[in-house]
């Protein structure tokens, strides 16, 4: 996965013990999956008692849950830890106990250097050991300093408890559901194989089951997860594998799910049955983040992408022609060793032949360890800001572009949240973007028809029919 966030996720943690009350607060970097991780291990948590705040000077327990994806993550979870460190040390002068727990992917990359470099963490969890991290804090309490990053031989998710049905509909309309982890992909860019593992695919019951319980709590919408989310192969009834698309078309017989939404992508993994499903389920909204990286066939066998520019555009037209409405995302790298002119230049072509509703876009920055750190010929600092800057005035264009187009349409628009002005409400539309529409707060969960009167620089207006 790799769109960046940082959002707070102030899931978690009290414990009651007697008089004594808990809380946990969990800061979330990076991606949609360390949303949802964070979420499951607030549940977790809360079956030994925790309970939420948004308060970190309140909380008992941190959990920073990390991200390795872009560039100096590790230091920067290190000098929020000097944060955490001088608080710990302020609240226990005045006898109160804090402890700290690094999760998520710098916690896998980085181990036992966590507890070298930070004397004041207590707990270092990795993705793939995250059910065990009540365990973790209870032998921490008894005074160890625990680092468990071993792969889980077991599944986690069969160890994890689901959120109650008031907590559930508490956290809103639309909700993530992690189906697949991990990569066998091997970029050369990429850390993810090193700090989520090999492709692992969750089944097709515990999928169901956690999808019916979401919208038993309220979900009107959910967004299935994967590093590569398209490659999940999970075993369904009968023992065989399932393909992706044919977990979309058993979780739209789901009654009270609206809408149904996957990422993040890889194109090697796009296959008939998937596209189908866009063309059949008026429950899969027309939205698909297809990271392509580079238009260079020179730099994607550089980054072991396994594909080129002319098998991508194909399987863009092959798509498109099975949900003509479709609205395209990627992700691009900008300055990946040895690009040259010549090579971003065909990036901008590809990028002018698809025509993006939206993208993200990075310049490359060397991951430790990862094949690309190795390389000859890094492109200067300057050449990458300026190629970055050229792509990026070239994808708002095309984003605006898009949006432009949707002023006068009449669309399905499912109220997620309160807006900034009063009696507004924010939606999104099926293509994701964020629309701003007046509408009363009782009707949140609703789906109402909308005609988009006007555009701002990252979301709609509309008007209710």
């Amino acid at each position: 996965m790799t769109q960046e966030s940082a959002v707070l996720d102030a899931p978690d943690t009290t414990i009651r013990d007697g008089s004594n009350t808990r809380k946990v607060f969990i800061k979330t970097y990076g991606c949609q999956m360390n949303v949802y991780d964070s979420t499951r291990m607030s549940d977790a948590l809360a079956k030994d008692g925790y309970e939420p705040t948004e308060d970190m000077e309140e909380a008992d327990l941190v959990l920073l849950n990390t991200c390795h994806i872009r560039e100096k993550a590790a230091e920067k979870v290190y000098s929020a830890l000097g944060r955490l460190r001088d608080m710990k040390k302020r609240k226990a002068a005045v006898g109160r106990e804090m402890m700290i727990g690094v999760t998520g992917c710098v916690a896998q990359a980085e181990g036992e250097e966590i507890l070298r470099r930070a004397p004041a963490v207590d707990v270092v969890i990795g993705p793939q050991t995250y059910h065990r991290l009540p365990d973790a804090l209870r032998r921490a309490k008894e005074g160890q300093r625990v680092v468990d990053t071993e792969y889980a031989l077991e599944d986690k998710f069969e160890h994890l408890p689901i959120a109650e049905k008031g907590k559930i509909r508490s956290r809103g309309v639309t909700a993530f559901l992690t189906v697949q982890e991990g990569c066998d992909k091997f970029c050369t860019f990429c850390v993810v194989p090193y700090t989520r593992g090999s492709e692992v695919s969750r089944s097709v019951q515990q999928i169901v089951e956690e999808a019916e319980k979401l919208v038993d709590g309220g979900v009107r919408e959910i967004t299935l997860l994967g590093q590569n989310v398209n490659a999940w192969h999970g075993a369904g009834p009968n023992g065989q594998a399932w393909s992706l698309g044919d977990l979309l078309y058993r979780l739209a017989e789901i009654p009270g799910l609206a809408r149904l939404r996957y990422t993040t992508s890889h194109p090697r993994d796009m296959d008939d049955r998937l596209i189908g499903a866009h063309s059949d389920l008026r429950k899969l909204m027309p939205y698909l983040h297809l990271p392509v990286q580079s238009g260079s066939n020179r730099i994607l066998k550089a980054m072991n992408r396994r594909h080129t520019t002319a098998e991508y555009l194909a399987l863009i037209d092959k798509i498109r022609s099975a949900r003509p409405d479709i609205a395209l995302s990627g992700d691009f790298i900008v300055g990946f060793p040895g690009e040259t002119d010549e090579d971003f230049a065909d990036t901008l072509k590809l990028v002018e032949d698809v025509r993006y509703a939206q993208a993200f876009s990075f310049k490359y920055s060397t991951r430790p360890g990862t094949p690309g750190a190795e390389l000859k010929d890094q492109v200067p600092e300057e050449i990458k800001a300026d190629r970055l800057e050229r792509l990026q005035a070239l994808l708002l264009e095309q984003q605006q572009e898009f949006a432009e187009a949707c002023v006068g349409k009449v669309i399905d628009l499912l109220l997620e949240k309160p807006g900034r002005m009063p009696g507004q409400l924010i939606g999104r539309s099926p293509w994701l973007q964020s629309v701003n529409v007046d509408a009363k707060a009782s009707q949140i969960g609703d789906i109402i028809n909308v005609r988009i009167t006007g555009t701002s620089t990252n979301s709609l207006f509309a008007e209710v029919l």
